[in-house]
């Protein structure tokens, strides 16, 4: 008995290929085992070529790529950062009020939220210039460890190298939920 491979698999695919018969359902059955042999195939050489450039990117020291940021203090005047009162809640008044007095370190970090990306900021400054970090966490975290760690005596080259090792994470904001007035 003959049966034509549309009513078995369908248009689509007899479209793709054409009207093809197959004797019987032990040709249909091998002609299975065949694809799913031909799709593991594929999928472990597909597999093996991803963990091969792992391993290349790994032996290489390619890094993931980094958010932009400016690697040098600034040449020109800062664009001001948002008034912190135009905020309704006090974290994130005291964070804009915090980045207002560290522009030049916030220039030279990168922002790890991407807003490079998405919105198309050069560095962490730019956040604040307008109200992207009002509704982001990333962005609170980097300014305040960026403005601890200045504070400490930290340059925006250090700073920047542990805000790229994720140091960052560790910011507490807990603390900035008080009015910015009393930072």
């Amino acid at each position: 008995m003959r049966t034509a491979l549309p009513a078995i698999l369908g248009l689509g695919l007899a479209a793709a290929v054409g009207t093809i018969s197959v004797p019987d359902k032990k040709g249909i059955a091998l002609m299975m085992r065949k694809l799913v042999v031909a799709a593991a195939i594929s999928s472990a050489t597909l597999a093996g070529f991803g963990i091969g450039t792992a391993y290349v990117n790994a032996q290489s020291g390619a890094a993931e790529e980094l958010p932009a940021y400016h690697a040098n203090p600034p040449s020109a005047p800062l664009p001001t950062t948002l008034n912190p009162k135009l905020f309704p809640d006090a974290q994130t008044q005291s964070v804009y009020a915090l980045a207002a007095k560290e522009k030049d370190v916030l220039y030279q970090q990168p922002c790890y939220c991407r807003c490079d990306k998405h919105v198309g900021h050069k560095s962490l400054l730019d956040c604040y210039v307008d109200r992207h970090a009002s509704v982001c966490d990333v962005c609170k975290k980097e300014a305040v460890y960026a403005y601890q760690q200045s504070k400490q005596g930290k340059t925006p080259a250090q700073i920047r190298a542990a805000i790229i090792h994720g140091k960052w994470k560790d910011a507490d904001l807990s603390q900035y939920g008080t009015s910015a007035a009393s930072k």
